[in-house]
């Protein structure tokens, strides 16, 4: 599905939108893919000289790929956002590379209210490059005048 799409089912923009295309998806689970053309600025200081895609990346892709499956849910709540509310069970079984293209699945295991509980794999080529669990909630979507939060000690 077209990049339109995307943007219309989530709010992350490049530079750190990591989802390319949405290969499939039903109301549990979606497909999409990313590639990593070694042009990504993180290569230049994440094992410089041998450069690996960080496996928080690889994280944060699925979880944007998850946020894709749950844009339909969320249509019917406007001005909600899935926001990321618990990671566990991370596992990462293979390096990913520039030039690689992973394929990112993720299914909706759960639904309790405005919590969602999802599993995703992460694959290049066929292999598993990691796996991962993770929760999501529905949060209001900060505006752009939105104060900003004070850190507290």
């Amino acid at each position: 599905m077209s990049r339109q799409r995307i943007y219309q089912a989530i709010p992350h923009r490049e530079p750190f939108l990591l989802v390319d295309e949405i290969v499939e998806q039903d109301p549990q689970r979606v497909v999409c893919t990313k590639t990593f053309t070694g042009e990504e600025d993180f290569f230049a200081g994440h094992y410089p000289g041998c450069p690996v895609v960080p496996g928080v990346l690889l994280c944060e892709a699925a979880m944007q790929a998850g946020a894709i499956l749950l844009a339909d849910y969320l249509a019917a709540a406007p001005g909600r956002i899935p926001v990321a509310t618990r990671i566990s069970d991370v596992r990462f079984k293979r390096l990913v590379l520039p030039g690689d293209t992973v394929r990112l699945e993720v299914e909706l295991l759960d639904r309790l209210a405005d919590a969602f509980f999802l599993r995703a794999k992460v694959t290049v080529g066929g292999q598993v490059a990691a796996r991962l669990e993770f929760a999501c909630t529905a949060a209001a979507a900060p505006g752009p005048s939105a104060p900003a939060r004070k850190e507290t000690a």
